[in-house]
């Protein structure tokens, strides 16, 4: 159970069948396990160890499937960092990890002396990008090409593979420890649960550090097939892509597919491979599924539910609840059933199962569920209590086993398919000298499923304007973070312990609606 395990098989089986597609280049299940192998030594050469963690900021290509399998191959640890953040972002995860080697492309090249000079050890930077290398980095091509081919370390199993950062409660990030058998299993099982044709041609649209999108690569390089990649989403390089290699499979979220169906070229172009997709971070909209249905019918749809400390998959909605049936008898809200190697219950405050139909916190556990929070043994606990990760979502399961999330018990905002967490924004929001109070709510957005709100009081005699805030905020985190609207008041209600009472500020904005999330 190890991740390069695919790539052997390949080598040994189908050694010259096509492994990956990057615009004008492709190359082999050969020459990528040569590549693979050079690039291993390559990062050994510059001091990588067993388990040492390595990083990669850049844009989705067939580099960064090689620099998944080499960091493995050469036996450490990948840590693919977020490219919406800012620098002070990104050098906190580097810095909490102690990733000392970072791969950095073209399009972030202006990010890397920031990044370099901040780190408390400054990390080893290689330019993976197609433009000449900068003075002071080492170059990706040709370290591949000076380096001497190295055997595969074949860590596997409980060994540490990947660190990935999700958004924290108190203001940081939490580095998701996952291990060779949580991402293997959780592949694996999905190949078990909806196999994958042999024929398949996967079209990466989403980010690769994005947990959703390293686990189909996974899926795709264990079977031996055809990974195609674009650099990110952009609905005109999707459709091309589409056209041009005739893909049959790909992973979205429901705001891609709206740009996608409703752009201006769609009907211009031959979409008609396209058999399978899946979707996640949040459930269709009816209207959005009936246009969906209308452009691309030939396509069955499918919805995943997970999160990054499950590797990430749940459940699944499959093409039956994705119909007219599905849509009058509400299966089309489902999040869908478990499957298979995953154990969902719904429990109370004390951990024990509700009845049927009864809401409460999702639990999960199976050979997915990671290892722990990187150096946070407490929040590590507080997760994993009683040998289940405690998911945070509030939903009900009916008598058929279908889960329907109606809350969210965690402070969290699911924006645009990017988990938002409320306290890193009022952390960062209440960095500002005006402010005196202040409260980050998730409300519904037609564009983005959720959208963060800020509610701010300020300091007596002193006002502030909405672009302020914002300006402040982009600071320190994400553009996608900060708020997209903000609200002033006098004061926010309060409990009788002090508590800021979010439920009473996010309940204007829910009424009337089947669930509190989008």
């Amino acid at each position: 159970m190890y991740l390069t395990q695919g790539l052997h098989r390949m080598l040994q089986q189908q050694p010259n069948a096509l492994a990956t597609v990057f615009r004008d280049r492709r190359r082999t299940y050969a020459e990528l396990a040569d590549r693979v192998a050079r690039l291993a030594g390559a990062l050994q050469s510059l001091g990588m160890q067993t388990g040492d963690r390595v990083g990669l900021l850049g844009l989705n290509s067939d580099r960064f499937l090689e620099y998944f399998l080499a960091t493995w191959w050469g036996g450490g640890v990948v840590n693919p960092v977020n490219i919406r953040w800012s620098v002070p972002e990104i050098v906190y995860s580097l810095d909490d990890c102690d990733t000392r080697i970072l791969l950095i492309d073209d399009t972030f090249l202006h990010m890397a002396e920031g990044i370099a000079s901040s780190c408390k050890a400054k990390p080893l930077l290689v330019h993976i990008g197609d433009g000449p290398t900068p003075q002071g980095m080492l170059s990706y091509e040709q370290l591949i090409r000076d380096a001497a081919p190295v055997d595969d370390a074949f860590r596997g199993g409980d060994d540490l593979a990947s660190i990935m950062y999700t958004g924290g409660t108190t203001g940081w990030p939490k580095g998701v420890m996952q291990s060779h058998m949580n991402l293997w299993s959780a592949a694996v099982a999905r190949i078990a649960d909806v196999p994958v044709p042999a024929d398949a041609l996967t079209l990466h649209i989403a980010p690769m550090f994005h947990l959703a999108a390293l686990s189909r690569v996974i899926l795709i390089s264990l079977i031996g097939l055809p990974s195609i990649f674009i650099p990110a989403f952009d609905a005109l390089d999707v459709m091309q892509a589409i056209e041009r290699e005739r893909v049959t499979d790909t992973l979205i979220v429901p705001t891609m597919l709206q740009a996608l169906i409703m752009h201006p070229d769609f009907a211009k172009h031959d979409l008609g491979s396209l058999r399978r997709l899946t979707y996640g971070a949040s459930p269709i909209a009816v209207p959005l599924l009936e246009l969906a249905l209308k452009a691309l019918p030939n396509v069955e749809f499918t919805q995943g539910y997970g999160m990054t400390e499950a590797a990430p998959p749940i459940t699944a909605n499959g093409p039956e609840n994705h119909s007219a049936e599905a849509i009058a008898n509400g299966r089309l809200r489902s999040a869908g059933r478990p499957g298979l190697g995953v154990t969902v219950r719904i429990v109370d405050e004390n951990d024990n199962e509700v009845p049927r139909g009864t809401v409460g916190e999702v639990v999960v556990r199976g050979p997915n569920i990671m290892l722990g929070y990187w150096n946070k043994p407490e929040e590590t606990a507080q997760a994993l209590r009683g040998g289940w990760m405690h998911t945070g979502d509030g939903a009900y399961m009916d008598e058929d086993g279908y889960i329907y999330i109606v809350d969210r018990i965690k402070d969290m905002i699911v924006s645009g398919g990017e988990n938002v967490y409320s306290g890193e924004v009022e952390s960062a929001i209440a960095r500002h000298p005006a402010v005196l109070m202040c409260a980050v709510i998730g409300i519904p957005s037609e564009q983005w499923g959720e959208a963060v709100h800020a509610v701010v009081v300020c300091k007596p005699g002193i006002e502030l304007a909405e672009d302020e805030v914002r300006a402040h905020c982009r600071e320190s985190i994400a553009g996608y973070k900060c708020p997209k609207s903000v609200e002033f008041r006098s004061e926010l209600p309060l409990s009788g312990a002090g508590k800021i009472l979010k439920k009473d500020l996010r309940e204007p904005y829910w009424a009337g609606k089947a669930r509190s999330v989008n």
